[in-house]
């Protein structure tokens, strides 16, 4: 049996050294995304299995037109700061520029060797060679790794080359892989930036559909109370946007930024929207197989719409009512006390006074809920906010079925008339349906289908529900058959002015505008301001 010579013997051990350095390196890169982590381990790698010393990889940032160490090993601190080079500049300067290896026997008779970081001491003490590869990814070169090496006779310069220049590729594959998680991450920032931007822009107030006194005063306490951590009860019949004011009040609140969470406790029974309120522990109940958060924790730090409150069991009340007294509560089979930081807005169809009465809900929550109470009005209150969310609504719907649908004076005339039992929920989806149903771009009364408008629908006082007020009697104003949305707010103001016998502020009250907006549109329409107040009558 034929024994190796020596020097086939050291170039095996050689092979298997090289082999455990790589084995070493991609071990180290597929353990972990922490880059610098990798990367100096990288480093101890190649020093303790090839003795190879000073290790540094440097990373170029085309920004500052800047190569700087981004890793080291056997450096102080103070040190790697020193080592910054730009294109050109010394060796790692010409590796970045021409992007191929460097090698240079004796750093100590180079005058090129710069030695930036006055980490070595006296270079010319010991023979020191000095190795830099070029740290490439698609293509292009990104950065250096360098290393020292005490020279000796067995060294060969080309294998330990060949080996960092291994050692590089791999590095480079990681950098560029880390790369594009930092843009993917950075392009998810700014998405979700938007996202909120566009949240915040969608739910401002002058972003909502409406400038009817009645809205006007909505506007201004949403936008006082919006500012406060003061719970809000919003009430209303369904259909009037309780939700989007809802909204409107966290968007324009500093919660801004944290989570709008919302529930209907009409939509669940009292199991499962205990659940869905406070959450569970694992094995609470049957079917529940793991801990699941409720929408208290979800909402910490940002709001909770409780919408339908009215429908909330008595048990439920009990428990929501120490929520808005303690801030804290325990989950479903839990005995854990969890504390959160929630602005809870509430909303409600229902008469609350006469469920207290009935003893269907209780009094200590109806005062926690009602401390600063909103008031939405129905359509039929507000029904010179019709045009405006006619033309809202026919622009949303036009846009989204590439259609060009218009709806004549006539038909507008007939909705000005309607009761609205649906209120804007009902007109919004009847602005849909002609959009969609509508076989010609002009809409007449007669393709209008509107719900019925019954007696029942017309009473808008209950005992102790003090919401909709009756609408001071007036006749509307009477639109040509065939007027355009231009026309019909024109006659409307035409009839205001009558009304107010030519006062121009009391026109803009009836008309729920303010002066300033009323004088623009009597010039928009060039409308003469002109009256006779001794018959009261307008000249045109």
């Amino acid at each position: 049996m034929s024994s190796r010579r020596p020097s086939e013997r050291a170039q095996l051990d050689r092979r298997v050294l090289e082999l455990s350095t790589l084995y070493e390196v991609s071990k180290i890169l597929g353990g972990s995304l922490e880059l610098e982590q990798n990367l100096t381990g990288i480093l101890r790698v190649l020093n303790s299995f090839m003795g190879m010393r000073k290790g540094t990889i440097l990373l170029y940032d085309a920004f500052r037109e800047e190569l700087s160490i981004r890793v080291a090993v056997g450096m102080t601190p103070k040190e790697i700061a020193r080592g910054k080079y730009q294109k050109g500049e010394g060796i790692l300067g010409k590796v970045i520029q021409y992007g191929v290896p460097m090698v240079i026997p004796d750093i100590g008779a180079e005058p090129q060797f710069l030695d930036r970081t006055q980490s070595r001491g006296d270079v010319r003490s010991e023979a020191v060679a000095f190795i830099a590869v070029p740290i490439k990814a698609g293509g292009e070169t990104i950065g250096v790794l360098s290393v020292d090496r005490l020279f000796a006779e067995r060294i060969s310069f080309e294998e330990d080359v060949r080996v960092l220049s291994i050692v590089a590729s791999l590095i480079g594959q990681a950098v560029n892989l880390q790369l594009r998680v930092m843009r993917e991450r950075e392009g998810l920032l700014e998405q979700t930036r938007s996202l909120q931007q566009e949240l915040r822009s969608r739910y401002r107030l002058d972003s909502i559909v409406g400038q009817s006194k009645r809205m006007r005063e909505i506007y201004d306490a949403v936008q006082q109370v919006s500012h406060s951590r003061a719970t809000v009860l919003l009430r209303g019949e369904s259909g009037t946007g309780k939700e989007l004011i809802a909204r409107a009040i966290h968007h324009n609140s500093p919660r801004a930024d944290g989570p709008f969470i919302k529930i209907n406790c009409a939509a669940l029974p009292q199991t499962l929207l205990e659940s869905e309120l406070f959450g569970h522990e694992k094995g609470a109940f049957t079917g529940a197989t793991a801990v699941k958060k409720g929408r208290f924790e979800l909402a910490d730090g940002g709001s909770l719409f409780l919408d339908e409150i009215g429908d909330l069991p008595p048990d439920l009340q009990v428990k929501l009512l120490r929520v808005l007294q303690e801030r804290s509560f325990e989950r479903v089979g839990g005995t854990r006390t969890i504390d959160v930081d929630v602005r809870i807005i509430a909303a409600t169809h229902q008469d609350l006074e006469s469920l207290m009465a009935q003893g269907k809900f209780r009094e200590d929550l109806y005062y926690r809920l009602n401390v600063v109470p909103i008031l939405l009005p129905p359509l039929r209150e507000r029904r010179e906010d019709i045009p405006l969310l006619t033309e809202h609504f026919l622009a949303k719907y036009n846009r989204e079925n590439s259609r060009k649908v218009r709806i004549t004076g006539r038909a507008l005339q007939q909705m000005l008339n309607h009761h609205w039992p649906g209120n804007v929920r009902e007109l919004e989806n009847s602005i849909e349906r002609l959009v969609i149903m509508s076989r010609r771009r002009l809409v007449l009364p007669e393709d209008l289908l509107l719900a019925a408008d019954t007696e029942a629908d017309r009473i808008v006082e209950r005992p102790g529900y003090p919401i909709n007020r009756p609408r001071p009697p007036g006749a509307a104003p009477q639109v040509p058959p065939r007027a355009s949305l231009r026309e019909v707010e024109r006659q409307q103001i035409l009839h205001a002015i009558t009304q107010a016998e030519g006062v121009q502020v009391k026109a803009a009250a009836l008309l729920g505008i303010t002066p300033r907006q009323l004088a623009y549109r009597l010039r928009r329409h060039q409308i003469v301001k002109s009256f006779r107040l001794d018959q009261h009558t307008l000249l045109r």
